[in-house]
């Protein structure tokens, strides 16, 4: 047995294992949220057991727990299907009873995602994270377990979801993490504003990429797919991006009037690196104010270029970061941002700067 399997024993006294999920474990994760989050946390399947159950039976969303020696649960995390590929998993809503912590359970929680429940499901392809930037304990965790930092997703969380935390003064970002199970070396198209970026990028990879430059026109026979998914309690809409032809522009400032009439204020694009014209959608999208956010591989299977545009100020000031490479992700990112910010007016409204 390894050591990362053998019970936690707590300074109390108190025996905990992390397992696989049970559905006598689905009423105790409701416990869970509602000792740590009241009735405050915005996603309510984990305060429903029964639709909980179902969403593990299907592999939607995959539960990894902690009980103590009474069966309690006192740690969660889960594994969820959030990509349009359904090799790639999230790794989400973890937490950890207060009187439990300090004794390394979400830790042992990730390790246990990792290195246990990924090796029980041989179509999982990658893990992806999003560890908080208000401090760096998550960050150093995913780093420790062999994630690499891959883009940075500003102002992602309102300060109202740590509410019952330490809180934030201004939205929290997010690191991008993203740790590979199987390999698929395969070919990505460099857009040429970011072709320095995505080779930093690429070079904290295991996986092997090769590399070509993008410099295909939008194709006048393709017509703009995409889909959008709105967060109402973050106030962020994802569009992925699963086609883009020459109506690329008109598609984008309807897509934008669709997601900025429900009160959002941060939108990500996910867009094909596979694609050969990947970087003439770049150029559409900058000139809309958008600004590079990073890589997610295999997102599409084929790897993701995240893009993204903000209608309200990130809290630069409240992003704490851990490794230099991820400091090295922000200044690109701040960067990127300055060449292509977005004005926008007292109401919101944008006045995208035209480049």
């Amino acid at each position: 047995m390894e050591e990362q399997d053998r019970p936690i024993q707590t300074r109390d006294g108190h025996t905990v294992v992390i397992d696989f999920f049970r559905p006598e474990d689905a009423p105790g994760i409701a416990d869970l949220f509602r000792d740590v989050y009241g009735e405050n946390y915005p996603i309510r399947l984990y305060y429903d057991p029964d639709a909980l159950i179902r969403a593990n039976a299907d592999g939607d969303c995959c539960s990894i727990v902690a009980r103590n020696e009474a069966g309690r649960v006192v740690g969660v995390t889960h594994a969820i299907q959030s990509s349009p590929y359904e090799g790639i998993y999230e790794s989400a809503a973890g937490l950890v009873l207060r009187s439990y912590r300090a004794h390394g359970i979400n830790n042992r929680l990730q390790w246990f995602l990792f290195h246990r429940w990924t090796p029980s499901r041989p179509w999982v392809a990658g893990i992806f994270g999003e560890p908080v930037c208000q401090h760096t304990h998550l960050q150093k965790n995913w780093h420790d377990l062999g994630a690499v930092e891959m883009g940075l997703e500003l102002a992602l969380m309102p300060a109202a979801a740590f509410a019952a935390e330490k809180g934030s003064q201004g939205r929290v970002a997010c690191m991008a993490a993203y740790r590979p199970v199987t390999q698929r070396p395969h070919r990505i198209y460099l857009p040429a504003v970011y072709t320095h970026a995505l080779q930093f990028l690429y070079s904290g990879m295991v996986e092997a990429r090769f590399f070509s430059p993008s410099l295909e026109t939008l194709p006048q026979e393709c017509a703009t797919v995409f889909q959008i998914r709105i967060f109402d309690f973050a106030s962020v809409a994802r569009v992925t991006f699963q086609e883009t032809g020459a109506d690329l522009e008109a598609s984008v400032e309807k897509m934008e009037h669709e997601v900025r009439r429900q009160g959002v204020e941060v939108i990500q694009v996910w867009l094909k690196l596979g694609s050969p014209w990947v970087g003439a959608a770049v150029d559409v999208f900058r000139n809309s104010g958008y600004f590079l956010g990073g890589v997610l591989p295999r997102w599409f299977d084929d790897d993701g270029l995240l893009l993204q545009k903000l209608f309200c100020t990130p809290y630069w000031e409240g992003i704490r970061l851990y490794t230099d490479r991820a400091k090295r992700i922000m200044e690109i990112v701040q960067k990127d941002q300055n060449s292509a910010i977005p004005l926008f007016d007292g109401f919101g409204r944008s006045m995208a700067v035209r480049i």
